[in-house]
């Protein structure tokens, strides 16, 4: 079985994490357009979501790739697909809606947030504590100045910034459970308290993602306030390119979750690990905001709240590094 134990190592595979959970939004930007709705997206993220999981396991398990599975062990990681898959598809609504640089920030900050302080109880936290909180105090600044930067952007379009911000804030509730879920099906010598591999793990978190999609992905695409899709719209808009590049984005993150767990046996505190790993709002917003530039149509004096709110995260990110 393929794993990191050497620290130095482990939190670089925690910031690789941090990189593909705050960019693989962008394939949705690529192939967003009027008949390619983000749930008809969705579906081919998904599927290049399990196949990475798959090869994951194929690839760094070390064979015995169905051996030590108790039904206790696989609940775990199987109860934190589906709470993944219901928060992931209300951000993705949020990203549809307001965009990265507001969907991940909130959402993905209050999931930061939250997991860090669930981690912190469930895990047992030894390192420097008033660091870590004080970390945890500027990613909650982060996401309300984030608020009232796209309420001026909504308000300046004569639009609504409630839908964005509600759909991000409920994603952020389910982004604070699943990894610690995921983790628990693991064996006590990965974390766990179950018998799973930490790649074991992973592939039945996206069974139960892809397999929950089934179901949820369509009640979304009825409902979606980008407007109502259908299959047929999935079959008869979407061409190669479309496809790939959305099969792409499920390989962006699902890469940073095995990577992530490759780390399982190394001796970093889980709170720390699961905030370095989890900062993806801090490279998403840098991808909306310079690249994709979200708030160019901002008023005046938005920018500073903007500003203001990339340095907390950048902030709470190498506090709570250290708090190690």
């Amino acid at each position: 079985m393929v794993l990191v134990t050497n620290v130095t190592l482990a939190m670089v595979c925690c910031i690789y994490c941090c990189i593909c959970w705050g960019s693989w939004a962008n394939t949705q930007k690529l192939v967003q357009k009027k008949d390619w709705k983000s749930f008809l997206f969705y579906w081919d993220y998904i599927l290049g979501f399990f196949l990475t999981a798959l090869l994951g396991l194929l690839a760094f398990n070390g064979g015995h790739f169905f051996s030590n599975l108790t039904w206790s062990a696989v609940l775990w990681p199987l109860l934190g697909g589906l709470v993944w898959n219901l928060a992931n598809i209300f951000l993705t609504a949020a990203n549809g809606v307001a965009g990265m640089s507001v969907g991940f920030p909130i959402g993905g900050g209050l999931g930061w947030v939250g997991g860090i302080i669930f981690n912190y109880f469930s895990s047992g936290f030894t390192g420097n504590k008033p660091l870590l909180w004080f970390g945890v105090v500027l990613a909650i600044a982060a996401m309300v100045l984030c608020g009232v930067s796209y309420s001026k952007l909504a308000g300046s379009q004569k639009k609504s910034p409630k839908a964005g911000i509600i759909f991000a804030v409920i994603s952020g509730f389910g982004f604070a459970f699943f990894y610690g879920l995921v983790v628990k099906g693991t064996a006590p010598t990965f974390g766990g308290v179950g018998t799973l591999s930490p790649y074991q793990s992973v592939f039945f978190f996206a069974l139960a993602v892809i397999i929950s999609t089934l179901f949820l992905c369509p009640v979304a695409m009825k409902h979606s306030v980008e407007g109502k899709t259908t299959l047929k719209d999935y079959f008869n808009n979407g061409d190669s390119r479309t496809h790939l590049i959305g099969m792409l984005g499920g390989f962006i993150w699902m890469s940073g979750m095995v990577i992530s767990f490759m780390t399982a046996q190394a001796p970093v505190n889980k709170a720390v690990s699961y905030a370095l790993s989890n900062a993806s709002p801090l490279v998403a917003m840098i991808w909306g905001v310079l690249i994709w530039r979200e708030f160019k149509e901002a008023p005046k004096g938005t920018m500073k709240y903007v500003y203001a709110m990339f340095l907390c995260f950048l902030a709470a990110l190498v506090i709570i590094a250290a708090s190690n």
